[in-house]
């Protein structure tokens, strides 16, 4: 997280960087505020986000009231230099309605497929404290983990037996079944994707992607 305040052109923005803000996992665009140099100086600082707060002519660290923080995992100027990214995890909701972004009128079938999935396994995570009787996905995390595994095997079997049919809707239905299952499994374990994402990563920069370490 190298930042030179310096290079930035502070007069070209008017003396305000708009700072965009997105998950450091799913990429989510969770909120979009503004920094003068103090501002940045004191995310820098402290790695959590701080504006510059246009309605209240102050420095307004995200979260300071509510305890919704954005920690900062990662930042990047644009090429200008005269724009910020900011990679955060945030803590609870970012909007002040409560939900995840202050984009959440954005229609979920409008959204990528890898930002629904992201928000769909945070809605099986949080099944996990749910009623069993209000949902299957709770009733799957009281049965344990020995039956949560027992679907992953079903599910990957009846996957495989639908590659073999070469009937696509059945290997996409099939492969909805097992992701599904699979991302229960994760959650069980007190593991996310992103876990498995970091896994591939590494495999990818140091012994390739095939398992058994050869480069493929």
């Amino acid at each position: 997280m190298q930042i030179n305040i310096h290079t930035i052109d502070w007069q070209k923005v008017d003396q305000l960087l708009p700072v965009i803000v997105q998950h450091y996992q799913s990429g989510e665009v969770l909120m979009l505020g503004y920094m003068n140099q103090a501002a940045l100086e004191k995310t820098l600082a402290e790695n959590k986000v701080t504006f510059f707060s246009r309605t209240k002519q102050r420095l307004w660290t995200k979260g300071e009231t509510s305890g919704h923080f954005l920690n900062v995992v990662d930042m990047s100027l644009d090429c200008d230099k005269d724009t910020l990214l900011i990679l955060a995890d945030p803590v609870g909701a970012t909007c002040h309605t409560g939900a995840d972004s202050c984009f959440h009128q954005f229609a979920r079938n409008e959204m990528s497929g890898w930002l629904f999935f992201a928000q769909l396994e945070r809605l099986i995570a949080a099944r996990k404290s749910a009623d069993p009787a209000s949902s299957y996905t709770a009733a799957l995390y009281a049965k344990g983990t020995k039956k949560i595994a027992q679907k992953v095997g079903e599910e990957g079997v009846e996957t495989a037996l639908a590659a073999l049919s070469g009937d696509k809707h059945e290997i996409v239905s099939e492969a909805a079944d097992l992701a599904y299952h699979l991302t229960v499994l994760l959650q069980n374990a007190g593991l996310s994707w992103a876990d498995v994402n970091d896994k591939l990563k590494a495999r990818h920069s140091g012994i390739g992607l095939h398992p058994e370490g050869s480069n493929k």
